[in-house]
């Protein structure tokens, strides 16, 4: 089934109803996590850093993992893979829900962000190779990133809710969901024929050295804040990282089907890309963390208030996004990109001047507002620029990548963030002094947008340039 107009039929609504719904699932359970992390503090006695990986844990294995699974997509069958990954999220879903101590609960969460590494990846390439680039594609991506932002602000919701009566229900509530989710997969999508039949044509030692180089990386950004930035364990897990890296492109270039191919990467479209969605959530996953933590333990906010204190920004994204589509298709993505980018410098500057005894209308809700509108432009707009002019069988690679980028941008953010915060936390003796710990990480989330915005500036400025000497030649 190809779509190649803007107007859908029954059958391509029901097709992005089910991807949208693995979308919803995945943005609905890390929000809620997000807003019972202080419930999940006092219940586990986690201390600040161990919290962060109830976070990271899920990074972990979502970034450790994602170009594994989006080229697995591509060999294996888009539905195959996404089936087997939705039912084992399902599965550790449940688990979460029934553990007791700390490292069983980043466990539960790592394997969740590995189930979907693998959904991620292979429900954006079903979207893009089944509708065509342009129109069709560019309003099936609106609503599908809606679809996601609405999934995080009503999960913020009900994280809220649920956290009343126990933070466990925010990890049981995934599970019925998902299964419904199961049940309508098997029945709706499409098959696809896989790429590979013969073992060997598997890039094995690409994807072993590409996926151990992920992991080390991201566990070396996550570790860092606990067992210090110069340790034995984050020195040796850098040092990991650059010699699996440097031994993945080694084998890339010699093998003769590649798990990634590295022209792919020379695109300056799929590059800026994929920069504006690594900035993106390193400074949105540190902010957050920042910001509940604000809310909640500073201002005495309950995990209700502290919910429908962000809920705006979702509200905003989702009537937005499914509208960036037509948008795009008029003026293309890169003015969204640079648009977004913007608003979250704004915003996260806007932050930084907040006090103890804050007015939300004031201090708080104009934050909020413009990230919500940075994520309405720049979400949809990257990853359409991500997966433009690539071939339907790197699809999935295409948006491996993008979502690497996210995980990736969200690991290290989140790092930096929880390391400059928690570097003075046990010298805060008050409210005012503990603020006083908050403002360095919000200074480094509003430095990191400001990194995003000037480097997909130049990025586009050396393109034009490149464009002009073309034209000249």
């Amino acid at each position: 089934m190809s779509i190649d107009r803007p107007v859908f039929d029954r059958r391509a609504w029901i097709l992005l109803l089910v991807l949208c719904g693995v979308l919803f699932l995945d943005g609905l359970d890390v929000s809620m996590v997000g807003v019972a992390l202080p419930s999940i503090d006092s219940d586990l006695n986690l201390s600040t850093s161990t919290l962060q990986w109830v976070v990271s844990g899920y990074v972990l294995g979502y970034g450790g993992l994602l170009l594994l699974g989006g080229r697995t997509a591509d060999l294996l069958g888009r539905r195959r893979v996404l089936i087997a990954a939705l039912a084992v999220f399902a599965f550790a879903s449940l688990l979460g829900a029934l553990v007791d101590s700390g490292p069983l609960l980043i466990a539960a969460r790592f394997i969740k962000g590995a189930s979907a590494a693998f959904t991620a990846p292979a429900g954006l390439s079903i979207i893009t190779t089944t509708f065509a680039e342009g129109p069709a594609r560019n309003r099936a991506l609106g609503i599908y990133t809606a679809t996601g932002a609405s999934g995080f602000s009503l999960g913020l919701v009900l994280g809220g809710l649920l956290t009343t009566a126990g933070w466990r229900w925010t990890f049981l509530l995934p599970v019925p969901i998902a299964l419904v989710l199961l049940v309508l997969a098997i029945r709706v999508l499409p098959y696809d024929a896989p790429s590979v039949r013969r073992r060997g044509r598997f890039d094995i030692a690409g994807a072993v050295t590409v996926t151990g180089a992920m992991l080390a990386l991201v566990f070396a950004v996550s570790g860092a804040p606990e067992a210090g930035w110069t340790s034995a364990q984050t020195l040796g897990a850098f040092a990991a990282a650059l010699i699996l890296g440097s031994a993945f492109f080694a084998v890339e270039l010699r093998v003769k089907e590649p798990l990634v191919r590295l022209g792919l990467l020379r695109s300056p479209v799929i590059a800026g890309a994929n920069i504006a969605g690594m900035t993106t959530f390193a400074c949105y996953f540190g902010f957050q963390f920042i910001a509940t933590l604000y809310m909640q333990q500073l201002l005495g906010w309950s995990a209700l208030e502290t919910a429908l204190a962000f809920l705006p920004a979702g509200l905003l994204v989702a009537f937005g996004a499914p509208r960036m589509g037509p948008l795009a298709t008029r003026i293309g993505t890169a003015p969204l990109i640079t648009a977004g980018l913007l608003s979250f410098v704004v915003g996260y500057a806007l932050f930084i001047r907040v006090d103890v005894s804050p007015d939300y209308a004031i201090a708080i809700l104009p934050t909020i507002l413009l990230l919500g509108l940075g994520f309405a432009l720049t979400y949809p707009a990257a990853n359409m620029a991500a997966t433009s002019g690539v071939a339907d069988h790197e699809q999935g690679l295409a948006s491996g990548l993008v979502n690497t980028s996210f995980q990736l941008g969200g690991a290290v953010g989140l790092a930096i963030v929880t390391a400059v915060i928690t570097a003075g936390r046990e010298s805060a003796t008050d409210a005012s002094s503990l603020l006083d710990e908050f403002r360095p990480g919000l200074a480094v989330v509003t430095g990191f947008a400001v990194l995003g915005l000037s480097t997909v500036l130049a990025s586009l400025l050396a393109q034009r340039r490149l464009e002009r000497r073309l034209a000249m030649a």
